[in-house]
């Protein structure tokens, strides 16, 4: 009798953790919409950020199509499987959003979280003839070797256009598309979103260097080396991660300014 009565107790905590972990999932990427929309990054209902439903390798979290990101709460989403069903959440499912991000979370167990924005010094990066992102700033050389290219398709209207991207980022970070756009990866929301925040950062900078007309100075291999190295020596501080602080501060910021976003 006592061994049952632990097992229910087991099972409660289970579902309890299980419960605690989505809610935290919804509250995260929430607060990633509403962040996309004060940094400027969002273009309206459009653009797409999904992230694994916690338990779950083959379903994700997405926003029902139609809410601006400015008004997407936490209890919002919808849950979607890779076969495009809503398991869970009302309102539409929007094309390439599906398209896009089904296959890349399939292609990717190890990725938790994609964020695909038309951010603007991301996008004036991506439509350069030559769209290399020069390892010319601090920002830009914590994406060494971990930036992919994709050659610009159309909408993406079928799986095979995200299956091609999918293909394209490889075991890479962050997927840059051509004339489109760019989509960030990451183990987190919080992850993904430092990305896509230095990412924009350093295609900025690079952008306001090069319209000086002026040439654009790179850092010198040993020193850029070194930086490298020094990204992942410097990732903790006094044993806090960097990046779960950058987005907890984050979140204390919309905790302020607008709260509902984890209603």
């Amino acid at each position: 009798m006592a061994v049952g009565g632990m097992g229910i107790v087991e099972n409660r905590i289970n579902l309890a953790d299980c419960v605690a972990a989505e809610r935290q999932a919804r509250v995260d990427l929430a607060a990633a919409h509403r962040l996309a929309v004060h940094y400027g990054y969002h273009e309206g209902i459009d653009n797409h950020f999904t992230l694994l439903l916690p338990g779950h390798a083959d379903r994700f979290l997405l926003a029902p199509f139609g809410l601006h990101w400015s008004e997407v709460r936490a209890s919002d989403f919808l849950v979607a499987d890779f076969a495009g069903n809503v398991l869970a959440g009302k309102g539409p499912v929007e094309d390439t959003a599906f398209h896009i991000h089904a296959p890349l979370h399939a292609a990717r167990p190890d990725v938790q979280c994609v964020l695909h924005t038309h951010m603007p010094y991301a996008t004036a990066l991506s439509m350069l003839e030559d769209p290399t992102l020069l390892m010319a700033s601090q920002n830009a050389i914590g994406f060494d070797g971990l930036v992919a290219l994709c050659d610009y398709a159309g909408f993406a209207l079928d799986s095979s256009e995200g299956a091609r991207m999918a293909r394209a980022l490889g075991s890479k970070t962050v997927l840059l598309l051509r004339n489109h756009g760019v989509v960030t990866t990451g183990t987190s929301v919080a992850d993904a979103f430092n990305t896509l925040y230095f990412f924009e950062r350093a295609a900025m900078t690079q952008i306001l260097a090069q319209s000086s007309g002026l040439a654009v100075g790179c850092v010198p291999e040993p020193v850029l080396q070194r930086t490298v190295e020094q990204y992942t020596t410097s990732a903790k501080v006094e044993g806090l991660d960097r990046i779960e602080l950058h987005f907890a501060a984050l979140k204390r910021m919309l905790d302020r300014r607008e709260p509902d976003y984890a209603d």
